[in-house]
């Protein structure tokens, strides 16, 4: 790591917390997994790709798949837009081909053009309830939002419904300016087994990556949603 050699006293204290104090965090811990694939999306949500090429090879020494990172990647286009999530998918593949991992993988979808809307509002309503079943039919946008993000995305293999919630509210939380939507999926995560306790676990293990502001707005969300 060339920062040891021009800027040791920073590496020093940015290492250890990032690496012995968060991770070790009485109460605030979590399986590494888990933790990779936070650090991972909140990197991309704020924009971290050096950082990002940093962490992907030990996320993948940490029992994170290559399927599921590259699904991380794949859902990041909806919540951060192809401009922000191409440079993170470019590198991804780079890493990916370094380490002899064969392109492109195996394929996750689980819908079709034709059914991609009715499969993606079925998942809206799995995560946010009934009311789901309606809120398509409000305007293309809602339209899009259904069958895009959620029968394009939600619906493909490679992770869990309640980790694809995880890895949207990291994204929320680490591009900061999405409050609203962010206490929306802090009840979607809860709604998915997400409890309050593991979005603050969440947040801790974000927090060296993401900064002490974004970091307390998140949790300031989470109590909202608990409020609401």
């Amino acid at each position: 790591m060339e920062l040891r050699r021009t800027d040791p006293e920073f590496v020093e204290r940015f290492a250890h917390f990032a690496f012995q104090e968060v991770p070790n965090e009485e109460g605030q811990q979590l399986p590494e997994k888990t933790r990779y694939m936070a650090i991972l999306a909140a990197l991309i949500g704020c924009g971290g790709v050096e950082a990002y090429k940093e962490m992907l090879p030990k996320a993948l020494e940490n029992d994170v798949t290559p399927v599921m990172a590259k699904e991380i990647v794949y859902q990041a286009a909806d919540y951060l837009g192809y401009g922000r999530m191409l440079p993170f998918l470019n590198c991804t593949n780079e890493i990916f081909s370094e380490k002899g991992i064969a392109l492109p993988l195996s394929g996750q979808a689980t819908t079709t053009l034709e059914n991609r809307l009715p499969k993606g509002v079925a998942v809206q309503a799995e995560i946010f309830g009934e009311q789901m079943k309606e809120a398509w039919k409000t305007g293309h946008i809602h339209r899009w939002l259904a069958a895009n993000c959620f029968g394009d995305y939600y619906t493909r293999k490679g992770l869990t419904l309640s980790e694809r919630e995880l890895i949207t509210f990291c994204f929320l939380m680490a591009q900061g300016g999405c409050e609203s939507q962010l206490v929306a999926h802090s009840k979607g995560n809860m709604n998915m087994g997400n409890d309050k306790d593991f979005l603050i676990r969440v947040i801790s293990q974000c927090l060296p990556y993401i900064g002490y502001p974004r970091s307390l707005n998140a949790i300031a969300c989470v109590g909202k949603a608990v409020e609401e």
